[in-house]
């Protein structure tokens, strides 16, 4: 596959992209897909819209009313690269990694690696220092930035290899291990490097189903790509939009909802470091926010909380992260008048492609592909099936999956189209309806959970002698982790154990990937090769589920009333 000529000195993402042969098909359908050759993503996210919209208009807002203005960010994002390039010796090519909460400077520091012609790898402040070892040794950064809040478990996972800056401290104007101090010292004068248009600019690591994760590799014209086909034809923002949501800037669906697609139209973007739902509608509310984005639990969490009310000022209500019932759909319209924007998308896309707003939404289904994408329904032989089967979803479009060095490359390009992993179905009008997960993933209040992770971290608590890990329906979060787990002879599987085992769990990797649900069994069920079966453990649950429920109903009934 014929590449531009690289601008990166190391050479390391560009040498360990998959093989051309295991790409997915790329197409640029669209006028506004065409970009140059020569592109800096971030030159055009905060130089172009500075130049465009001016330097006073109002960029990152905070939950307590400060704000930076467009001039502001790109002055800092400059400083940012000056510090990178000047002071440590980053050449573009290298890594640079990021940890911290939403807040302006993780957008400033972002965009200043990217000016710097650096890849960015932006992590979860949630990952445990044994998680964040595992991101350095596939990433291989040379700096990495990070909330002082934050950087105890970034500093043992470091260790000599990295360097380590923080911000936030205020520990003083020359203070050279806090990069606040140091762009203080800087003219805020940088010109992007060079960068072609398809030189890796993001390292976005992905859980997985198995306990090593996947990290997949996206260029300077796939962030603009994502802006130019989800947001500008399903979101059409405009330049007085204010953007909020909860999803952190290490997904790839909060670093496009609260930075690229705010950035690319000219509007602002409020930052909430942490907030629940109700909470997050508060500030959203509050900052005057016109579009939003959250998971569908939270919009739940909202009206449980008979506080739709907060909501009403919106002009759009995004959805995504996980399924979208059509009753929450239906709760949600009801109680505010909001139309939720569904969507699917994932990391290896980048964001959503496949979605619908306004009069194209039909409750229930999750939408068609976004302008720009075609999708369509594959059988277990790669064969595309019609309208009306069931099978697994398949995108094709200007963004695509290519992971890093990575062998998995081959079960998620399927013959051009990139194949996410979930079950769909498909009608005669193109709408895509969800089925479930195809793999071993749990998704949880929009996050994405690999089963694998959680069940090494039960296993090295010392009184577990094995576990299995699967998701489990709820109401509330979609899906929930449930936990089976064998203990040692002689240990007592009781309320205290469990709650033991979760806290192990919750200091072992993030805590939101802890087991809500644990259950302690014998045994765990196995096939004659001594494979151990998850599904027998899924059946187990909806067994129990459905004579619970059957036991419930039967409360209820009056005794001789038959049921409808």
């Amino acid at each position: 596959m014929s590449m531009m000529p690289s601008a990166h000195v190391d050479t390391f993402t560009r040498d360990h992209l998959p093989p051309a042969d295991t790409w997915p098909a790329l197409e640029f359908t669209l006028p506004e897909l065409h970009y140059p050759e020569r592109l800096n993503a971030a030159a055009v996210l905060i130089d172009d819209a500075v130049e465009q919209y001016g330097a006073d208009r109002p960029a990152l807002w905070t939950p307590d009313g400060s704000v930076w203005t467009y001039g502001q960010l790109q002055q800092r994002s400059n400083q940012v690269a000056q510090v990178l390039t000047e002071d440590l010796g980053v050449v573009p090519g290298n890594r640079v990694l990021l940890r911290g909460p939403n807040n302006p400077w993780i957008v400033a520091a972002w965009l200043g690696v990217l000016k710097a012609g650096a890849v960015v790898v932006t992590t979860m402040p949630m990952l445990r220092s044994t998680e964040v070892s595992t991101l350095i040794a596939l990433t291989k950064p040379v700096v990495a930035i990070s909330d002082h809040r934050f950087v105890d478990e970034l500093k043992v996972a470091a260790g000599d290899a990295v360097q380590v800056l923080t911000y936030g401290a205020g520990n003083g104007f020359d203070d050279d291990g806090d990069l606040t101090s140091r762009c203080g010292h800087k003219s805020g004068m940088f010109t992007a490097v060079d960068t072609s248009a398809d030189d890796v600019a993001l390292l976005g690591p992905t859980s997985g189903t198995t306990g090593v994760p996947k990290v997949t590799m996206h260029f300077h014209r796939d962030i603009l790509a994502n802006a130019d086909t989800f947001a500008r034809h399903i979101l059409q923002p405009t330049s007085d939009d204010v953007f909020a949501g909860s999803p952190p800037l290490a997904f790839t669906f909060g670093l496009g909802g609260l930075v690229v697609f705010p950035l690319r139209f000219g509007a602002s973007s409020l930052l909430t470091e942490k907030a629940g739902p109700v909470e997050l509608a508060e500030n959203a509310a509050a900052a005057g926010a016109t579009i939003l984005f959250t998971a569908p639990t939270a919009y739940r969490a909202i009206l449980k909380e008979k506080r739709g009310d907060l909501l009403r000022g919106l002009r759009i209500a995004v959805s995504a992260g996980e399924h979208l019932s059509k009753e929450t759909w239906e709760a949600v319209h009801e109680a505010t008048g909001l139309r939720l924007v569904n969507g699917i998308g994932a990391t290896e896309m980048l964001h959503v492609f496949i979605s619908a707003a306004g009069d194209d939404i039909r409750p229930g289904t999750t939408g068609r592909a976004v302008p720009g994408f075609r999708a369509t329904i594959l059988d277990e032989d790669g064969n595309e099936l019609g309208p009306g089967n069931i099978g697994r979803l398949a995108v094709i479009g200007p963004t695509g999956c290519r992971y890093l060095d990575d062998a998995r490359q081959a079960n998620y390009v399927v013959q051009g189209w990139n194949v996410t992993g979930d079950t769909f179905g498909m009608d005669a009008d193109g709408y895509f309806t969800y089925q479930a997960r195809s793999d071993n993933m749990i998704v949880s209040s929009g996050y994405n959970i690999g089963a694998p992770e959680v069940e090494t971290a039960i296993d090295q608590h010392p009184d577990v002698v094995e576990n299995a890990v699967i998701g489990v329906p709820d109401e509330e979060r979609g899906s929930i982790v449930c936990a089976f787990i064998v203990l040692r002879e002689g240990v007592t599987g009781d309320a205290a154990k469990r709650k033991e085992i979760q806290d192990f769990v919750k200091q072992t990797i993030a805590p939101y990937k802890y087991p809500r649900d644990v259950r302690f069994v014998t045994e765990l069920p196995r096939n004659p090769s001594g494979k151990l079966q998850h599904f027998k453990l899924r059946d187990k649950v909806l067994a129990e589920d459905a004579t619970t429920n059957a036991s419930q109903t039967e409360q209820l009934t009056p005794a001789g009333q038959s049921q409808a």
